[in-house]
């Protein structure tokens, strides 16, 4: 059955960062289509909340405290995975940060920062696994890469520098490991309702929505934010069979703001 095609039964799947949010949304759902699931963060407490939130959710995964900036811990990493859990067969390059700074009052270091875990780490931790799916004959490498990556909009110069710089990566690693049976594709997701964005959607005291809320939904087709779990299927699908012939492709999951010009003013 064609459906076969979206099974991961047997599969590995390293989602960096996923111990809350989009990346445990995406998790979820590829456990959910039979992926053992193994994911990192970079404090030990993270780590511990997210094994919890797993358990919760019935998931048996496997969490690992690694700086996916630091090339030794993700290498360690990796190698510890592939000893105690078997070869990674999907990797989500989910882990990233974002600093809401003006860029002329944004120093250096805080770029530096951004582009780091946005966009260094992806190479990092694909370079690490990419050699052992090379032996293998296939591989998925799925990275998260934001509207941001064709957008600018004030005060995210680093992050969408570094979204741009992830979608530009991704289409090299397709190019350069597609005759390898390696797939890497990314997901764009919209703007996503997560505790991070509630207070943006939170009603005013005369019951009017937030200036910043009503300004997204006007801008969506849809007429809402997106969920995390919106994102679970174009997951499953990047990280599946059914995807074998999609390459170096951006899969925008935003509810058709890119697709949209927005309503005229009455």
């Amino acid at each position: 059955m064609a459906n076969q095609n979206f099974r991961l039964d047997g599969k590995i799947a390293l989602v960096t960062g996923a111990s809350y949010g989009i990346g445990f949304a995406i998790a979820k759902a590829l456990h959910a289509a039979g992926a053992k699931i193994v994911f990192n963060d970079i404090k030990q407490e993270f780590v511990d909340r997210g094994l919890a939130s797993y358990k919760e959710a019935g998931i048996d995964a496997k969490g690992y405290v690694c700086d996916v900036t630091n090339e030794e811990q993700v290498n360690e990493m990796v190698k510890d995975i592939e000893k105690t859990v078997g070869n990674v067969d999907i990797l989500v390059n989910n882990a990233g940060i974002i600093k809401r700074i003006p860029m002329i009052e944004m120093k250096a270091e805080e770029f530096r920062a951004v582009i780091d875990v946005d966009l260094n780490a992806p190479f990092i931790v694909s370079k690490a696994v990419i050699p052992t799916m090379i032996k293998m004959g296939h591989g998925k490498i799925i990275n998260i890469c934001s509207m941001m990556s064709e957008f600018g909009r004030e005060t995210v110069s680093a992050y969408a520098a570094a979204k741009g710089g992830l979608k530009m990566l991704t289409r090299n690693i397709a190019s350069e490991y597609g005759e390898y049976n390696i797939q890497c594709n990314g997901i764009g997701p919209g703007y996503i309702a997560t505790p991070q964005t509630a207070p943006l959607r939170e009603r005013q005291p005369d019951g009017s929505r937030h200036p910043f809320d009503s300004f997204i939904i006007s801008k969506t087709p849809a007429g809402r934010w997106g969920e995390a779990d919106d994102l679970g299927g174009p997951a499953v699908f990047l990280a599946s069979e059914a995807s074998d012939f999609v390459n170096g492709q951006i899969l925008y999951v935003d509810g058709g703001i890119q697709a949209y010009i927005g309503k005229q003013p009455k």
